[in-house]
């Protein structure tokens, strides 16, 4: 393998953070919880929200799907300034403010409701501001972990967070679909709300990080550091194609499924809650099988195996055309579901322990960018293609380009491989 890319000793900034001492276990379980905590309010929003558009505003085809871009725009458009954000800003406090600004953002909608002011501009102000502050957070987040945790253990630990993300994905949307069943999809909203509260106060009790200190260089020069250095990495580079296909995707079936598992197949909301519960139960059987794979047939074979198999899985999600034959979308999505995090866990780990400790934030700042800045793209595709051709064929078509990200792979070097290094 060539030798990856390094910045040239002037064009790297002249002093790294202010080292910290070990930090003690504990730290990690508050992190650990405060971030389980947000993502099972997050994966009860994750219904509520198209629900409220569908049921409550009557929303189009279109406005569903813009109103999924709307929380995914901001990974095209703050996740580059957000790395040098998240270095030069101390996180703890960044953090804890942007819990409260989506607490505030959700918290608005029920109240608007109450009053009877709710319309589909503020639902749609509500996505952007969440999503904004969810780029900003978890840009900072991608640097806490590395800090905190030896490089041996980073993949165990990687594995932890992805497997704990599936279980609230698992719990989440079933869990929401009783709690839109029982107060209605508005009302579900005050158990995000309040996951992003307890959330801020968790974080709060975190020791500070202090930021960096300030270099010659400019924010643009501080971004290109980050660009240069994925750009040219024989590994990063293809790794990160492969995920802007695959967030595309993502997000196209993100967009459309709440439309036609709703309107078309005619699923109740307890119905739509337990069968999207299905990708959490694929996430995190990947979770948990990542580690193990990869040590033992090698970090890019499983990888380009892992999503083949998913994308292949994700044939199945189409063949639901009501909910007697839901099997099928239950199936699909969690092997859909358990590629897709496989490869995430692998990819990720490689990212953080490869990265120089001076460039990390800027290296997941630059593959943010590029792979998540696709999801808006994704949603924005999947709405018109719906709006045109029909939901479900829009959904055999996102399905079937499941497939080309893995085959992507296999005609690029590193896809041939066993391992990236």
């Amino acid at each position: 393998m060539s030798e990856a890319p390094t910045i040239p000793e002037q064009d790297r900034p002249s002093t790294r953070p202010t080292p910290s001492p070990p930090t003690p276990p504990a730290v990690f379980w508050r992190y650990w919880a405060a971030s389980t905590i947000s993502d099972a309010g997050t994966a009860v929003t994750a219904l509520a929200l198209p629900l409220i558009a569908l049921t409550v505003l009557d929303a189009t085809a279109l406005q569903a799907t813009l109103l999924a871009a709307a929380g995914q725009i901001s990974w095209l458009l703050l996740s580059l300034p957000a790395g040098v954000i998240a270095q030069r800003v101390p996180l703890r406090r960044l953090q804890v403010t942007l819990d409260l600004a989506r607490f505030l953002a959700i918290g608005s909608l029920p109240l608007a409701w109450w009053l009877d002011r709710l319309g589909y501009p503020h639902l749609l102000l509500a996505a952007l501001v969440t999503g904004a502050a969810t780029v900003l957070f978890d840009i900072g987040n991608s640097t806490f972990l590395p800090a905190v945790v030896p490089a041996r253990q980073l993949a165990a630990r990687n594995s932890l967070m992805s497997g704990t993300h599936a279980v609230t994905e698992t719990a989440g949307p079933s869990g929401g679909g009783l709690l839109v069943h029982a107060a209605g999809p508005v009302g579900a909203l005050l158990v995000d709300a309040a996951s992003y509260l307890l959330s801020a106060v968790l974080l709060r009790t975190l020791p500070e990080r202090r930021p960096a200190a300030r270099t010659g260089g400019g924010t643009l020069r501080l971004i290109r550091d980050g660009w240069t250095y994925v750009t040219r990495h024989p590994v990063m580079l293809p790794c990160m194609l492969w995920a802007t296909a695959t967030n595309f995707v993502c997000a196209a079936l993100v967009a459309l499924i709440p439309l036609y598992l709703v309107r078309e197949a005619g699923l109740t909301p307890v119905q739509l809650g337990l069968v999207l519960a299905t990708d959490g139960i694929g996430a995190l059987a990947g979770s948990a099988v990542a580690v193990r794979l990869t040590r033992r047939f090698g970090t890019a074979r499983v990888l380009v195996g892992a999503t083949l198999a998913g994308g292949a899985a994700a044939l199945l999600i189409p063949l639901t055309t009501s909910a007697t034959d839901a099997y099928w979308f239950a199936l699909g999505n969690a092997g859909f579901a358990f590629g897709v995090v496989i490869g995430s866990i692998t990819t990720r780990t490689h990212r953080q322990t490869e990265s120089p400790p001076e460039l990390l934030s800027r290296v997941m700042a630059t593959v943010r960018f590029v792979s998540w800045g696709a999801q808006p793209l994704g949603a924005l595709a999947a709405g018109l293609l719906a709006t045109y051709a029909g939901t479900h064929t829009a959904l055999w078509t996102v399905c079937v380009a499941a497939l080309l990200p893995p085959l992507y792979l296999l005609t690029v070097p590193v896809g041939r491989r066993r391992d990236f290094t």
